[in-house]
This record gives C-alpha cells, sequence and structure tokens, in this order.
C-alpha cells in the first residue's frame, strides 16, 4: 500500500516500492511513499492554469467564504485526524495544535475577506497626488501572481504547516502545491483526500505530493512562489537554487531556530512571574516533544537564580509522564521517528561537550503503554552552561525535540546580547511584571526576533504562549530564521500578489480601483444616493445638495446644546491675535448641517449611520456664510449577514462642504449600512396568483419526493399556521439555539434543499387534505387573506413557527417570501 498524490486533477501512486513510513510509537510501518513517475513541471502548470485561473476571477469575499466553508466541513471530521496524528507520537493536545490550529488558520484568514473590497484585487495605502492641478495621480494596486504557490514543509506539523500556508495563497487567489516531509506525509494526505472529496476548492486549487521532490524547484516560473519550512541548511540550499535566482521566484523561508526565554530580575521564587516562567519552559521542552520551530531551546535567567530554576524545573519534568500518546496519563508522546531520536542525541551531545546534563539520560527511559526500545521515544534533556559567553555551542547548536539549556546573566543588558547570540530567532520572551524591564528588552531585542512575548501575572491566563504563532501576526524571524515570514493578517495573503502602481486621472483611477478618488467627474445620480440598495450603488455616484446660510443664532444654539463654549464661537471680543475674524461655525455644526442637507428623510435601504472615518475642517464658516454639500459613494465595502438584521452592506461615502464662493471647507468620510437588495420574488396575493397558474400535476421536482399538490398544501399550512388556524405543537429547537436559527429567516441564503420540517413525516409524503391541485390553490389563496386580515387586525400579534420560535408579522413575511422561493424553484415555475 502507497499513499496517494493528487495531481493534475486525480489520485495517482508513484512508481516502484516508495519509501517506508513507520508509526512512531510502535515502529511498525504503515505505508509507503513515491513520486516516482511523476512529471513536476506537469503540476505546476496545471496549477497555474486549471486551479489559477479560477482563483483569480474569485473575488475576496467569494475566497474568504470557500475556505470559511472548507474550514466548517473540516471540523466536522476531525476525529479520525486525531488517530491518525497519534501514529505521528502526537498527543491529545499535540494534535490539537496541529488539526485545529490549522483549521481555525482558515477561519482567521477567511475572516480577512471583510476587509477587502468585493473584487478579485486589492488597492493599497492612500491615494497620491502627482501635480498641482489634481488631475495626474498614482495608486497601488495588487493582483494575484498567475503562479502557483510551492509549499515544502516540515514533518512536525503536517496538517497546521499546509492550511497556515494554503489558506493566505487561497485568499490572494493563488493555487497551491504542497510537498509534506515524506515521515508524517499520511497525515496531510488524510485531510487532503477529505478536502478534495468536499468539492469546495476550485479543481487545480490543491495538489499533493507525498514523497521526494528533488527536482520541483527545476520548474518554476517568476509567477510562482515557494516556502520552505525546515531546517535551515536546508533551507539555504534551495534558496541558491539556480532556478530560484534566474526567475526571481519569491523565497519564503521559516528555519528552526535556537529561540530563547528570559527570566526578568524581579521574578523571583515565589512570584507569579517565576512559577509562569518555569510553566511555560517545561511546555515548551514537552509539547510535540519539542518538536516545534518556536520551542523554547535557551533558558536565559539571572545568575542568581540559575539553581533555583533549575531545581524547580527538574521537578516539573518529573512530572512528565512518556508513552502511547492515546493514554490520557501520557503528557508526551514520542519523536516522529528513530532516526530523529539519533539526530536529537547526537546533536545533544555536541551542546553537552561544554555544558552540563543536569536532567535526563540519553538511553534511561520510563514509558506507558508503549516500548522504548520499539517506538521514538527520548527523555527531556535539560543542560546547563555556566559560560555561555565563552562556550558557544548552545547558541549554534539545534537539539529538535525535548532538549534545552539554561544559561546566567548579570544585567539585562547581557540577557539580550545573549539572546542575539542565536543570531536570530522565531520568537523570544521575556518573564517580568516590570514594565520598563520589558520596555528595555522588546526595543533593544526586537532587531535579532520575528516575535517577542511579554508574560507576565496579568495577561498569563489568555495568552497563547511562547510557542503560538497567530493568523494575524507574521511568522518568521531575521538570519538563522531565515529571513522571511509567513502569515500576518493581509501582509501574508500580500505576498502572493503583485504590486502594481498605476498613474493617471482621478477619473480613470477611480473606473480602475472602485475607489473614488478626490477631483475624479461625478457621476450625478438620477435619484437622492440613498434611495438605491447597495447593490446598485456605484463609486463616484454623487449629488449636489442645496444650500443653507449660517446665523449667529444656529452657532449660538448649537453651543448651548452641546456646551461647546469655545471663545471663536461665543466670545467674539477675544477674536484679536487668533485665526478667527469673526463668530466662528463649530466644525461639528458644520459636519451636522451637512448631514442635514445630504440625509434622505424617508425610509429606504439606508439602515443605519455606521461611523465617521475621517474628517477635516479646512477653513473656518463663519455667520451669514452659506454652504452646501457635495456627496459622492467613495466605496462599498461588503458585510457579513449575522443576527436578525437583514443583509447589508457599508457604503463609504466622500462629503465635501464648499462656501458660497464655492470653496472646500470641510471634507469627511462617512459610513452607512446599507441593505442588499433581495434575491427572491416578492410574495404577496398576485404574484402567488401567477406563479400557481404555472403550476401543473406534470411538474416534477428537482429534488425530493413532493407533488405539486403536496408543496401547495404545505404552503398552506404556513398561512394557517401563523394566523393561529392550527397550532397544536411545542417550538423543536432548543432554547439556546433558537437566536442561531433565526438568522436564517433574515439572510438571503437560501433553505437547504431535502430538509426535513418538524412537522411533516419523516421520509413519506402527508396525507392530501383537498381533492386536487385547483382545490388546494384555492385554499392556500384563502388562508393567505385569513394571515392578512388576522395581522390587520392584530398587528403586535406574535405566533409559534416550529422552527423559529414566536415571530411577528414582519418575521413571518421574510420566512414566506423564502419559503415560498424555495418550493417555487423546486417545482421549476419561477422563470
Amino acid at each position: 500500500m502507497k499513499l496517494g498524490n493528487y495531481v493534475n486533477g486525480h489520485w495517482t501512486e508513484g512508481k516502484g516500492e516508495g519509501s517506508p513510513l513507520f508509526d512512531s510509537v510502535t515502529g511498525e510501518i504503515i505505508t509507503h511513499a513515491s513520486t516516482e513517475g511523476l512529471n513536476f513541471e506537469e503540476i505546476l502548470h496545471y496549477g497555474r492554469t486549471k486551479g489559477g485561473e479560477k482563483l483569480r476571477k474569485m473575488t475576496f469575499q467569494e475566497r474568504g467564504n470557500m475556505i470559511k466553508k472548507l474550514a466548517l466541513y473540516l471540523n466536522k471530521r476531525k476525529e479520525q485526524f486525531y488517530e491518525i496524528s497519534y501514529r505521528t507520537g502526537a498527543t491529545r493536545v499535540d494534535s490539537w495544535i496541529d488539526i485545529e490550529g490549522g483549521f481555525g488558520n482558515l477561519f482567521a484568514n477567511a475572516s480577512l475577506r471583510k476587509l477587502f473590497p468585493n473584487q478579485s484585487y486589492d488597492v493599497e495605502g492612500d491615494p497620491i497626488d502627482l501635480s498641482k492641478g489634481g488631475r495626474f495621480m498614482a495608486h497601488h494596486i495588487l493582483v494575484p501572481k498567475k503562479g502557483v504557490a510551492v509549499h515544502i514543509n516540515a514533518f512536525n506539523f503536517p496538517i497546521w504547516g499546509m492550511l497556515e500556508k494554503c489558506a493566505v495563497n487561497w485568499m490572494a487567489g493563488m493555487p497551491a502545491v504542497v510537498k509534506p516531509a515524506t515521515s508524517t506525509s499520511y497525515l496531510t494526505e488524510a485531510v487532503v483526500k477529505e478536502i478534495i472529496a468536499s468539492n469546495i476548492l476550485p479543481e487545480g486549487a490543491l495538489q499533493l505530493i507525498c514523497g521526494s521532490a528533488n527536482s520541483i524547484l527545476d520548474s518554476v516560473e517568476s509567477q510562482d512562489v515557494v516556502t520552505f519550512t525546515g531546517s535551515a541548511s536546508t533551507g539555504r540550499m534551495l534558496k541558491s537554487h539556480p532556478r530560484i535566482i534566474s526567475e526571481s521566484v519569491p523565497f519564503n523561508m521559516e528555519a528552526d531556530s535556537l529561540n530563547s526565554s528570559i527570566l526578568g530580575e524581579d521574578a523571583i521564587p515565589g512570584t507569579p512571574e517565576f512559577d509562569l516562567f518555569v510553566n511555560q519552559v517545561r511546555s515548551e521542552m514537552t509539547v510535540k516533544c519539542g518538536q516545534k520551530c518556536t520551542a523554547i531551546r535557551r533558558i536565559i535567567v539571572p545568575q542568581n537564580l540559575v539553581e533555583d530554576v533549575q531545581i524547580a524545573l527538574g521537578k516539573a519534568l518529573d512530572k512528565v509522564t512518556i508513552g502511547d500518546p492515546r493514554l490520557k496519563e501520557v503528557r508526551m508522546g514520542a519523536l516522529v521517528s528513530n532516526d530523529q531520536v539519533n539526530e536529537v542525541k547526537m546533536r545533544t551531545r555536541e551542546i553537552a561537550q561544554t555544558a552540563a546534563i543536569v536532567y535526563g539520560d540519553y538511553d534511561k527511559i520510563t514509558t506507558i503503554g508503549a516500548d522504548a526500545t520499539k517506538g521514538a521515544f527520548i527523555s527531556p534533556m535539560l543542560l546547563r552552561e555556566d559560560h555561555p559567553f565563552k562556550n558557544t555551542a548552545s547558541h549554534d547548536t539545534e537539539a529538535f525535540g525535548p532538549v534545552a539549556t539554561i544559561m546566567p546573566y548579570k544585567n539585562l543588558d547581557e540577557a539580550i546580547e545573549l539572546a542575539q547570540m542565536g543570531k536570530g530567532s522565531l520568537v523570544s520572551s521575556i518573564v517580568t511584571n516590570n514594565d520598563n524591564i520589558a520596555k528595555d528588552y522588546v526595543i533593544n531585542a526586537a532587531s535579532h526576533h520575528g516575535r517577542i512575548l511579554v508574560l507576565n501575572r496579568e495577561n498569563a491566563k489568555q495568552s497563547t504562549g511562547h510557542g503560538s504563532p497567530l493568523p494575524l501576526l507574521v511568522h518568521g524571524g531575521p538570519g538563522r530564521a531565515g529571513g522571511g515570514e509567513e502569515m500576518g493578517g493581509l501582509r501574508g495573503i500580500r505576498h502572493y500578489m503583485q504590486r502594481c502602481a498605476i498613474q493617471g486621472s482621478p477619473t480613470t483611477l477611480t473606473e480602475i480601483t472602485g475607489i473614488y478618488q478626490p477631483n475624479s467627474k461625478y457621476k450625478e445620480s438620477p435619484e437622492h444616493p440613498f434611495k438605491y440598495y447597495w447593490d446598485d450603488i456605484q463609486a463616484g455616484m454623487s449629488i449636489k445638495t442645496h444650500n443653507r446660510t449660517v446665523t449667529d443664532t444656529d452657532i449660538i444654539n448649537f453651543a448651548n446644546l452641546t456646551w461647546d463654549h469655545f471663545y471663536a464661537h461665543t466670545d467674539i471680543t477675544s477674536l484679536k491675535g487668533s485665526i478667527f475674524e469673526k463668530r466662528t461655525a463649530h466644525g461639528y455644526f458644520i459636519l451636522a448641517a451637512a448631514a442635514g442637507l445630504f440625509v434622505y428623510p424617508n425610509k429606504g435601504p439606508v439602515a443605519a449611520n455606521y461611523g465617521l472615518e475621517e474628517c477635516r475642517f479646512l477653513r473656518p464658516i463663519y455667520h451669514n456664510d452659506t454652504i452646501y454639500v457635495r456627496l459622492t459613494c467613495k466605496q462599498k465595502i461588503e458585510r457579513d449577514s449575522v443576527g436578525e438584521v437583514l443583509p447589508c452592506g457599508i457604503v463609504k461615502w466622500f462629503v465635501e462642504v464648499f462656501d458660497q464662493n464655492d470653496e472646500l471647507v470641510a471634507v469627511a468620510t462617512i459610513l452607512t449600512m446599507v441593505q442588499k437588495k433581495s434575491p427572491y420574488i416578492e410574495i404577496n396575493r398576485n404574484n402567488i396568483e401567477s406563479y400557481l397558474s404555472k403550476l401543473t400535476e406534470n411538474h416534477k421536482a428537482n429534488w425530493g419526493t413532493m407533488t405539486p399538490q403536496h408543496m401547495i398544501e404545505h404552503l398552506e399550512q404556513q398561512f394557517l399556521y401563523a394566523s393561529i388556524q392550527k397550532g397544536d405543537f411545542e417550538i423543536a429547537t432548543p432554547a439556546e439555539h433558537l437566536d442561531k436559527f433565526r438568522e436564517a429567516v433574515f439572510n438571503h441564503r437560501p433553505f437547504p434543499n431535502g430538509h426535513q420540517h418538524p412537522l411533516m413525516k419523516a421520509g413519506e409524503n402527508e396525507n392530501l387534505t383537498h381533492p386536487d391541485l385547483p382545490t388546494a390553490k384555492q385554499k392556500l389563496i384563502e388562508a393567505y387573506d385569513a394571515y392578512e386580515q388576522y395581522f390587520n387586525e392584530n398587528p403586535d400579534a406574535r405566533t409559534k413557527n416550529v422552527v423559529f420560535g414566536m415571530m411577528d408579522k414582519f418575521e413571518w413575511d421574510l420566512l414566506s417570501t423564502k419559503h415560498f422561493n424555495h418550493h417555487f424553484k423546486q417545482f421549476g415555475i419561477l422563470d
């Protein structure tokens, strides 16, 4: 049996026997991996074309929702991955980091869609005026690269290592070819099988290579991106590949580093910080058996506390039980392979040439539920280097396992220097309750670390810990750590996009960016912009308002209303020597008066004022000055539909206030929530009759077992329940879930096909009530009329729905719209 490679749209096994993959706990062969016979040039081309073309055309919102859907899909199937993960030597906690941490990366990156425009490309930064007249300008856009992301991953996180990268490149609109480390690729393969089976991603968005891929870089092109996670030596070799250099292929490297944790001088025994430090070091040494690129390798403590730390850490390590990771009592499993055990022992011996081993033994180990001679088990090893400036092995050599070295410092400057002797790390931490110590360390040490955690009693319960990279923070580090960055929120996504400076007129750049640029031509709106739904609003849509003259009385009344009695508004005798010539209107009065001019008073698609993003008062408005406003759509932003609110998007409006001389006196960007158009036909008496007239006995359901008459009688029941003509039932949805279920009434997502209604018989049709279809149609119309009459007579009534709880007329109407559209679509009578 061999692992499959998912390439060129299908699963295929490599030729030959392949390399054996072992269970790290029992030493048994699990499977084999082979890539023999694969054509890497074809694989990369397939990704660029088949997957890339589809992903690049998707908007950020579509990509984000796709990734969120995938995360939900995988999360429901997570338990099967835990069973496989145990074979890598990982405990339940270890596996949680890899499995659910990987899925969490999908969720986190999917949420970033809210920060991007609803288009396939991004607009970065502010516009840049390149001319005095304001008619020539520039902006930066980012478009998806037309290549493929090649991910070469390490063995320690077979799931997280793949998904933390893929989530980012998918959000950017780029496909991926994943090459996991062979030794644990069986776990990666299991996840990819589920991803492919889900059909959520476009074909070609993900390909998997399980086994050797030494020649894959021979086929990369300038539009590709290569990422590598692993040892620094291997990373440097790959980074210098002739093809990487000749094609100028972006190469992101995240290498194992000699991370450090510093105990602050204030954190003496008996303080919470001392205990936090010891617990953190023990955890970082033993979680994943220390096989983490972020694990603490160097323990830097005040010289007077070395003995205390050594004793406390020894006691903490005594509590770490080792053995079969499936057992609840086991706290540390096995290394990934016996080869890795030998590697860790060899590196530990190199450090131990000058450092003393103060805890652990190379060969003596007690295991629970496992044979230590067959599995890849090793004891935690704690070393002590008393002369860390003279003996540098602990700064140069990494044992990639449960191994760390204690070393002393005299003052904080020495601690910083020792931390920097690792020549660049992914993460450092300092445990202190003294903010001055924390500031001094962070500012002076940050040049050598990709991330720094300051841990103390205040944040301990919420802290994610020293070794946890987070999707919205950069993960990488300088020097030995690789000099690259992964994740990092928007920054990570933009790594897979090409930044391009665009120049032109404001009007042209408005069309290109989808964002109104100042001095662009206005698109005069036929109607007031607040009359339009979000879907119909365009950047540049604009109106000019009527005029308003600002009076002395306005200014005085506003001062009395707000209690803002600044002298320029209320004491004209104090104006001498100021920038003001006369009684001056409050800036916020100008803004409020502007709103009075541009706001459309009638109820419409604008649901609410969402806030003020920027505001500038450019010149004073004096009493008896006249103002008018130019209101222009600046930008539209997608917004998720959440809770019992009709689906809305955010519209940014650019507000320009002019005086009687057409001089610009103030600008602001205001945000409104604007309702989206319903995708459903309205349900009223005329529409119901019209669509029912199309329905015959010969219509067949596109899903389910209903006949046309069953469907009509089912819809009739809804009106009967709503108007209390029927109601002998209990609400089926648990009270704690009602709020979530009720969201389905308000959002625009269609009801799922084939869903079983709680009041209907499972797997069979209800008995028909009416003699024929025409009678059923007439009874439905009568039930609708009775429903309307009931709520006309009882406008404040709330009646019971079996799924959604108590509902008023507005909510029943929303439900009817979706419900009728759902069943009319079921029988194909909507078109």
